[in-house]
């Protein structure tokens, strides 16, 4: 009769338990959802705001060769130079935000967020090449040349740098808006948007340095000043396209999660009472929102194996619920007296436990 009575119980805890998984499950996969949905209607305000500072390059750009064709001014030549750059650096940036949204396959199963850090990595490399790299050349051909300029060389050359001025300086406010409406400098966090603001912030002082040089070339008859604005432009460029390249680097080469962020999921992981102990964690950047959580803890003693698989659902619930981008969470059970493993099924998987 106990035995009956047992398996009627087991029979009927087995769907309970299969009831509350479905339950678990469908919450975790409304959160993911949810997040999904932020995610592509922030993507889609970033994606208005390249394509502002695309079509505003693409102008300037053409503005900024003719001019300086016509007034041969190595700093109007430069900063065409930076023009064009920046506007490659855009199209790559439209495709970081087009390839980093995929869903994980079986070649990826982390997923492509990482793809934005890339594609700035290329648009740090265009910024160096194309910009910086020409303005040098420009600015030591005219040192070594002596370029003379005309009346009227000045003149286009000066209206098309103040029209330049002008549609930089809209195109930074329109990204800084949205930098302002993201809350502020966790926005810059996203690599294409900090990508655009550095890129406007450097041409409105490239074209501000250009406009310098060429008045004071006009007003003393020095060219050395108009190629010093050059070289400026240059070395400006190349410290820009260092600093992005640098931080695209970091994430690449899998950066871990903010102090403060790993400390709260340590904090929360040792709230637990399940817990003896946080031998070690582990996390790393994955995407713009999305982050491996990977721990190794050391349980009380006198757990069964089944409770040891509720608890590390649990807990792995309890993570997921309160950081939204752990979206890859491995809990490792181990006994922290001999550094052993006491492996569960459940104790190591995506953060749904499976």
């Amino acid at each position: 009769m106990s035995g009956t009575s047992q398996e009627r119980q087991e029979h009927g805890a087995a769907p309970a338990k299969a009831a509350r998984a479905d339950g678990r499950a469908r919450v975790t996969d409304h959160r993911v959802r949810a997040r999904e949905r932020r995610s592509r209607a922030s993507d889609r305000r970033t994606r208005v705001t390249v394509l502002v500072a695309l079509g505003a390059n693409l102008l300037i750009a053409v503005a900024k060769a003719v001019g300086g064709v016509i007034s041969g001014s190595p700093a109007l030549l430069s900063e065409a130079a930076h023009s064009v750059a920046d506007s490659f650096n855009e199209v790559f940036l439209l495709a970081a935000l087009r390839r980093s949204r995929r869903p994980a396959d079986a070649r990826h199963p982390f997923g492509y967020g990482k793809e934005r850090f890339f594609w700035s990595l290329l648009a740090a490399v265009g910024i160096f090449v194309m910009g910086g790299c020409f303005s040098f050349f420009q600015g030591f051909e005219a040192l070594r040349q002596g370029t003379r300029e005309t009346s009227g060389g000045y003149v286009v050359g000066l209206i098309v740098l103040g029209v330049a001025l002008l549609a930089e300086g809209g195109s930074l406010l329109r990204a800084l808006y949205q930098v302002r409406a993201r809350g502020g400098r966790a926005a810059l966090r996203d690599p294409a948007l900090r990508t655009v603001v550095a890129e406007d912030g450097t041409a409105v002082l490239g074209v501000s340095l250009a406009i310098a040089g060429m008045a004071l070339h006009m007003a003393t008859g020095q060219v050395a000043w108009e190629a010093s604005a050059s070289l400026a432009i240059g070395v400006l460029l190349v410290y820009v396209a260092y600093r992005l390249g640098r931080e695209a680097r970091d994430q690449l080469i899998g950066q871990a999660a903010d102090p403060e962020l790993s400390g709260r999921i340590r904090a929360l992981l040792r709230a637990q009472p399940e817990i003896d102990s946080v031998e070690s964690l582990f996390t790393m950047k994955l995407g713009l929102d999305s982050i491996l959580v990977a721990a190794r803890i050391d349980l009380v003693p006198g757990l069964d194996s089944e409770r040891v698989e509720e608890v590390a659902d649990r807990i792995k619930r309890s993570l997921a619920a309160t950081f939204p981008a752990a979206d890859q969470i491995f809990l490792d059970v181990t006994d922290g007296a001999d550094g052993g493993a006491r492996q569960s099924p459940a104790a190591t998987g995506e953060r749904g436990g499976a």
